[in-house]
């Protein structure tokens, strides 16, 4: 599977790309939001081991980042939700819309799904407005919901995007 944006590839995630990403997860805005992206964890995904489905951003053929989509097959709550982080160095150029709006049609288009979540901290307003921009909305605050890698819990914000709404091109 090899997913096409305006300005992004999305494909299955390669053991080549684990050293980049690695180094990807060490910079202070990914890593204040993404902690413990590790060689392990990340062969784990390539390896098809975990949970989630991951695959390699890249633009202009480089690897600028990991998203990964996770799957609710059952017929009464059919829906994927979806996480993403980008190196710095792309930061504020949309990739992360392009990145998610690419997953989403695919999801909804081709996976079948009526609904799609994902999950920000509510103090990153950068990726809020990235997935505001992909047609996202917010639905309400989980409390404490993720911690950090001191250990201190922070609220996330959970957002969605309904098949209905992509259907109807009420997204950009």
């Amino acid at each position: 599977m090899e997913l096409r944006g305006e300005a992004v590839v999305l494909r299955p995630l390669e053991h080549g790309d684990i050293p980049g990403l690695v180094e990807i997860g060490r910079q202070p805005a990914v890593s204040r939001w993404w902690a413990g992206i590790t060689e392990e964890k990340l062969t784990a995904k390539a390896e098809g081991r975990d949970e989630v489905s991951a695959l390699a951003v890249l633009v202009d053929g480089e690897v600028a980042g990991m998203i990964q989509y996770h799957e609710e097959d059952h017929p009464e709550y059919e829906s994927a939700g979806i996480d993403i982080f980008l190196s710095e160095e792309v930061h504020g150029q949309g990739v992360g819309t392009d990145a998610v709006r690419t997953l989403a049609r695919w999801l909804v288009h081709e996976r079948g799904h009526h609904r799609l979540t994902i999950d920000p901290a509510v103090e990153n307003a950068r990726a809020i407005r990235a997935y505001e921009k992909a047609g996202f909305r917010p639905v309400g605050v989980m409390r404490e919901y993720w911690t950090d890698a001191d250990g201190v819990r922070h609220d996330g914000l959970l957002m969605d995007l309904l098949a209905s709404e992509l259907a109807r091109g009420q997204t950009p």
